[in-house]
């Protein structure tokens, strides 16, 4: 049986990843500041996450599999998980550095909200989703953009303003993220017709 790693809340994880904890509920994780890893040299590792989790992979440190299917994600993809869902690591067992982001955040932080209301509307953080958003370079600026904006609120004195607009940003970064996926789904089924056309 293999161990399952469990982040239940923002700080557990950015001790994972040598990351300075600025707000209790929500993380930017810069991974190459991290730690080389190895997962104690385990070639199965199982993690639950009990954080919305979006990751932003920039090296390729083994295969993803995510409910019942191996994800599809290579570098410079984002992966999306949520809260309860358990993924596993395939990895050659070696040690290697991460490199990457993550925007991490606990649902605490959108309870109440217009995002918390409709969270379940982002179908990409779902089990059934198990291809990657592969984003393009233009696309990849607007997605660092919008971490680096949630990142700023995080190092400011937290005011009576700063949870709406962090949780603003996180809806827009999500709803970016909606229009990638849509994009990337039309321009697959317009490359599959052009193969049956011809």
């Amino acid at each position: 049986m293999h161990n399952v790693y469990k982040f239940e809340t923002v700080s557990e994880y950015n001790v994972l990843n040598n990351h300075e904890t600025l707000h209790p509920l929500v993380s930017v994780i810069d991974f190459s500041k991290a730690a080389p890893r190895s997962w104690g040299g385990e070639k199965t590792v199982r993690i639950n996450y009990g954080l919305y989790c979006i990751f932003l992979k920039e090296v390729k440190c083994g295969d993803l599999h995510y409910g019942k299917h191996t994800y599809d994600y290579q570098e410079g993809t984002l992966v999306f998980v949520s809260p309860g869902q358990v993924v596993t690591i395939e990895t050659t067992g070696e040690i290697y550095q991460p490199k990457g982001y993550a925007l991490v955040f606990h649902p605490d932080l959108i309870h109440g909200t217009t995002l918390g209301k409709h969270i379940q509307d982002y179908t990409f953080f779902g089990y059934q989703s198990d291809e990657a958003l592969h984003i393009s370079q233009r696309e990849r600026k607007i997605v660092m953009d919008c971490l680096s904006k949630i990142e700023y609120e995080l190092e400011q004195a937290m005011d009576k303003h700063s949870k709406k607009i962090i949780v603003d940003n996180i809806e827009l970064f999500l709803n970016y993220c909606t229009r990638f996926y849509d994009r990337q789904f039309l321009t697959r089924d317009n490359v599959h017709k052009g193969i049956l056309e011809r």
